[in-house]
């Protein structure tokens, strides 16, 4: 029943054809993927989580994010950034995470590097939309072929992380971080929240 319901749901509300793949995934499509984000605990919850999806789908991390939550202090960039190797090793014993010890190495860096972003910046939030002068980017997309791993913007910025000591941030990973935290639509034009989300028209 449940799943003929989703298919009677996708049917009256268009969505994109990856949300109707299970109710995690409908209910992050239509509550919080493309939706802006300015706060930085949010921001970096999601630095972490597109780095642990790496080679992984992202059903696979929806469905350990609340295991993430709990492993990682609640995305709190200073607890996160004072874990010690003791901490990373409790964490690859952890089967509500990713156990993949380099990708936990890599959350811990991320964390201290987190910190002087926001310590130079003001705010991830500050540095992290500069590349989007402030603003998310509109595509209009006809369908999910047509939408990209990367760009000009997502190599700008996965660049510049790593130059800042990041890892787990290439081009293909910085791109899916801007589409999650809104920095850039690419709801397909079917999409209902992609009028929902539209803002100026630019081009990325």
């Amino acid at each position: 029943m449940g799943s003929i319901a989703r298919q009677e749901d996708q049917i009256l509300t268009k969505r994109c054809a990856w949300a109707a793949t299970g109710p995690l995934e409908t209910a992050y499509h239509d509550t919080e993927w493309g939706v802006p984000a300015h706060d930085d605990q949010r921001l970096f919850e999601f630095l972490i989580l597109e780095g642990a999806q790496a080679g992984l789908s992202w059903s696979t991390i929806l469905r350990k994010r609340d295991a993430y939550r709990t492993a990682f202090q609640a995305f709190d960039p200073a607890a996160v950034a004072g874990f010690d190797s003791k901490r990373m090793r409790a964490l690859l014993s952890d089967p509500g995470i990713v156990r993949n010890r380099l990708k936990i190495e890599s959350a811990v860096r991320n964390a201290q590097a987190f910190l002087r972003v926001r310590e130079a910046f003001g705010s991830f939030d500050a540095y992290v939309w500069q590349f989007v002068d402030g603003k998310p980017l509109r595509n209009a997309w006809k369908s999910p072929s047509h939408v990209p791993a990367s760009t000009k913007v997502s190599d700008a910025m996965s660049k510049d992380l790593k130059a800042r000591g990041f890892n787990f941030v290439g081009s293909t990973i910085c791109y899916a971080f801007m589409q999650a935290v809104g920095m850039v639509n690419d709801h397909v034009v079917g999409c209902f929240r992609w009028k929902q989300l539209n803002g100026p028209k630019r081009n990325s």
